[in-house]
């Protein structure tokens, strides 16, 4: 297609300024400039967009999550008209799934890899003191034994976010850049949750996908952040993560600019 352009936000990360008392503090820091964007090489991918149920159905799940009410929030307003405009321009949409097994009945999940994760990722062996502290981790740190029982019930993909027709799923990685090898993507854009956690380090996230060689971007107010006792009032995880992106791995989209984008690319 044409080249296209939008507005695009970035973070400039220099000069240093090594003769104020915050050295750091005369960054150029955010700023938004058009850059192109090729949707025949682009996808938006759809990360853990997942529905646990309700607050009364699975209270484990809620206590231990705290941004649910966020993500369900912008998975019914944010996503219907992103992923209408996204489908509307031909735009790829793939989804990367995580936690149970809810996607390997869909038709738009197939093994990319003749070999067994286990064979692509040799894993720790386990023993006694490994098992403790594992076993510690679940019960003092996260999600807490007295919630486990919610989370082992699994999740699904929310409504909103559910694949249609030929949309391709990953489970893992390798899945996902077969996937993009196999259409020609360059370029993802992440949307889901959540942005500091699952989108940047589970399987199929931006370190993997940075590795690989692929720009990894974001679309701002279409993600949370898994927030803390400390951060949780103003979000700070949250803008730490939007500039980490920015910084490691891509760019940052404002939502109405993104989907304005699309809509104007219609095919």
């Amino acid at each position: 297609m044409p080249e296209s352009k939008l507005p695009t936000a970035f973070y400039q990360q220099f000069d240093a300024d090594l003769s104020i008392e915050v050295p750091a503090q005369a960054y150029g820091g955010w700023q938004k400039t058009d850059l192109p964007l090729d949707l025949d090489h682009t996808a938006l991918v759809v990360m853990h967009a997942w529905d646990v149920g309700t607050p009364a159905q699975k209270p484990g799940w809620f206590r231990a999550v705290e941004y649910l009410p966020r993500s369900y929030a912008i998975a019914e307003n944010v996503f219907p008209p992103l992923l209408e405009a996204a489908r509307r321009a031909k735009l790829t949409v793939l989804h990367v799934v995580g936690g149970s097994d809810y996607y390997s009945r869909l038709p738009g999940y197939s093994a990319h890899s003749a070999d067994p994760p286990e064979d692509r990722d040799p894993r720790a062996t386990p023993d006694r003191t490994y098992d403790e502290l594992v076993r510690f981790r679940g019960e003092r740190v996260f999600p807490g034994a007295s919630n486990q029982p919610d989370i082992d019930t699994g999740q699904d993909f929310h409504p909103s976010a559910q694949p249609q027709d030929d949309e391709r799923i990953a489970a893992d990685s390798a899945e996902l850049a077969a996937l993009c090898a196999a259409a020609g993507i360059n370029h993802l854009v992440y949307v889901g949750f959540a942005l500091n956690v699952c989108l940047l380090s589970s399987a199929g996230g931006m370190v993997d996908m940075t590795r690989l060689g692929y720009i990894c971007s974001t679309v701002r107010g279409a993600t949370t952040a898994v927030e803390n006792k400390e951060t949780a009032r103003d979000q700070l995880n949250l803008a730490s993560a939007y500039w980490r992106v920015a910084v490691l791995h891509g760019f940052v989209y404002e939502l109405d600019d993104f989907v304005a984008f699309l809509e104007s690319n219609v095919r």
